[in-house]
């Protein structure tokens, strides 16, 4: 019961492509590059930010 409730929320793959042509179409191929990089740097930030965190409190 609770898995099934679990994916209520979840895109389906129609959905995902649906999603997918739709940045294409807004962005352009030669935008995405660097979005992607932008967003992994960001993840990357948040990151080592969040162990930086961690390591002080243990410090503590």
């Amino acid at each position: 019961m609770i898995s099934a409730s679990i994916f209520l929320g979840m895109p389906g793959p129609t959905s995902m492509i649906i999603i997918v042509v739709a940045i294409l179409l807004l962005f352009g191929g030669k935008k995405i590059p660097e979005l992607m990089r932008g967003l992994g740097s960001g993840i990357k930030e948040f990151k080592d930010a969040s162990k930086e965190e961690e390591e002080n409190e243990e410090k503590k």
